[in-house]
């Protein structure tokens, strides 16, 4: 399944931005670039797409109203080089809101939020049917889609994350909190300030320590508490 998706930017550098970071993707299809709400108005009359990335200031017709005037917008993920319309768009539902200049990794949490609100928000299509995954960017042109059912753990390495899965280990450029931000917070947990772990994977607790494909992970003092009341507490 190609998910469709529109820039509406008056910027030609950012519009170049994101068309360059969709092209990462194989299952992106960008269907059309406009430089004014007006002419993506008008386009959206006759056609669908599935997520537009939006940017705020623009002539004769704004970013804020021109969501307001969509009567069932598509996903909206806005692009900004401003913070101040932050709670307003998310008054509007806005899916995500991507502070320019845009990094790629950044660009991709946001892009993992659509894939994941598809797969919600859309029973009986074949995205719903299918294991939920995220993208990451394990070099410098490959993307590597990963099932969450495979992760067992995911490891800080200063400015890097190390995600081990069923499947194969993984080096990406990332924080931990804000990869974990991006799992679901009922399968998966944070045990310590370097390791995410996911709950279905755990084989043992002994101690203050999980133990996960046969190797251990310590349990931190200050998630001790939390990791005993979703884990330890719940057991037979």
């Amino acid at each position: 399944m190609k998910i469709k998706c529109l820039i509406i930017d008056d910027e030609p550098l950012a519009v170049n931005v994101i068309k360059n970071y969709l092209q990462k993707i194989e299952d992106i299809e960008l269907t059309e670039t406009f430089n004014n709400a007006i002419d993506a108005l008008n386009f959206l009359k006759h056609h669908k797409v599935d997520v537009i990335f939006l940017d705020i200031n623009m002539p004769v017709l704004d970013g804020l109203n021109f969501i307001k005037s969509l009567k069932e917008p598509p996903l909206i993920i806005i692009t900004s080089a401003y913070t101040e319309y932050a709670i307003e768009t998310y008054e509007l539902d806005v899916l995500d809101y991507l502070v320019k200049p845009i990094e790629f990794p950044r660009f991709m949490n946001g892009l993992n939020k659509v894939y994941r609100r598809m797969n919600i928000n859309q029973p009986g299509t074949e995205a719903s049917k299918s294991r939920p995954y995220l993208f990451i960017k394990i070099d410098k042109k490959k993307m590597k889609k990963v099932f969450l059912d495979e992760i067992l753990v995911v490891e800080s390495l200063k400015d890097y994350l190390k995600i081990n899965t069923t499947n194969g280990r993984f080096l990406i450029h990332s924080t931990l909190s804000d990869f974990t931000n991006l799992l679901p917070s009922n399968d998966f947990i944070r045990i310590h300030r370097s390791y995410t772990i996911s709950i279905n994977k755990i084989d043992a607790v002994e101690g203050n320590s999980i133990e996960i494909d046969g190797m251990r992970y310590v349990i931190g003092r200050s998630y001790l508490d939390e990791v005993k009341d979703r884990i330890l507490n719940s057991s037979i």
